[in-house]
């Protein structure tokens, strides 16, 4: 998952809302979103490691997780992808004891949980890991939450507008927010991060869709939570070049979740 936006608390109408591109090499082994037997997870599956790149609870509680982007990273010896799993499955005090005491077992990553009632952030490279989220509207790529990337600030914005000015059905929303996501409009020169990849791949990863032969956006997923407890959740599969597999939806009522202060 390379890209995240979650709006929480922050339109009447949707409580809850997060839109992300989970960007992968085509040859990594990936099953489509499913509901996890024995586990009370909606979830992508990373066949290759076992975890996911973003879940969903029936409560209506959200976990994402992105690497940072690093020229030359320190290999971590656990697998990023069980951190949303982590997250879901384990009391945040918990979570976050484990995850500042052995900060080096995972490679650079960016962790977010969140649910209509507040939100909570953490990254292995940030200095002061551990960032409580409140209402409003958060963007995440490859960097610290709300890093000023091109491709950020451009959905971040995007996703808000659609947000704000819906008046449809949720199905029409979810339509509109995948097509959001399919911005495939590269950043200028000027803009662009250096991470230490060079300047060819940081213009290749510059929008906030990938369009590429061997790597590349692979899914697009859309939640939300709507005044009436309804949950929604849109994924989009993405081929080699853009090209589009195939897309599901599911639909549920949610019974109020506790608190992620716990």
């Amino acid at each position: 998952m390379c890209l995240i936006v979650v709006s929480i608390a922050n339109d009447p109408r949707y409580p809850l809302l997060v839109a992300a591109n989970r960007d992968e090499f085509f040859r990594r082994p990936t099953r489509d979103m499913h509901w996890w037997h024995g586990r009370e997870i909606l979830a992508g599956r990373d066949e290759q490691s076992g975890g996911t790149w973003l879940a969903v609870t029936p409560d209506a509680r959200v976990a994402a997780v992105t690497n940072v982007r690093e020229g030359t990273a320190a290999a971590g010896h656990r697998s990023r992808g069980e951190l949303p799993l982590m997250a879901l499955e384990q009391k945040l005090s918990s979570l976050k004891v484990t995850l500042k005491d052995n900060p080096a077992q995972w490679s650079g990553f960016n962790l977010v949980v969140v649910s209509a009632e507040d939100g909570w952030y953490f990254s292995n490279r940030d200095a002061h890991p551990g960032r409580q989220l409140h209402r409003g509207i958060f963007g995440l790529s490859n960097h610290l939450l709300e890093t000023p990337w091109p491709k950020l600030l451009r959905l971040r914005n995007a996703v808000g507008a659609q947000l704000s000015g819906h008046q449809g059905p949720t199905d029409q929303l979810h339509r509109t927010l995948i097509n959001t996501l399919r911005d495939d409009t590269p950043a200028p020169d000027r803009d662009l991060p250096d991470t230490g990849v060079g300047l060819d791949m940081e213009r290749f990863l510059s929008s906030p869709f990938v369009r590429g032969e061997h790597y590349g956006t692979r899914a697009s997923t859309i939640v939300t939570l709507d005044r009436d407890n309804q949950v929604t959740v849109t994924e989009q599969i993405w081929g080699p070049e853009g090209r589009a597999g195939n897309q599901q939806q599911f639909t549920w009522q949610r019974q109020p979740p506790p608190s992620l202060q716990q």
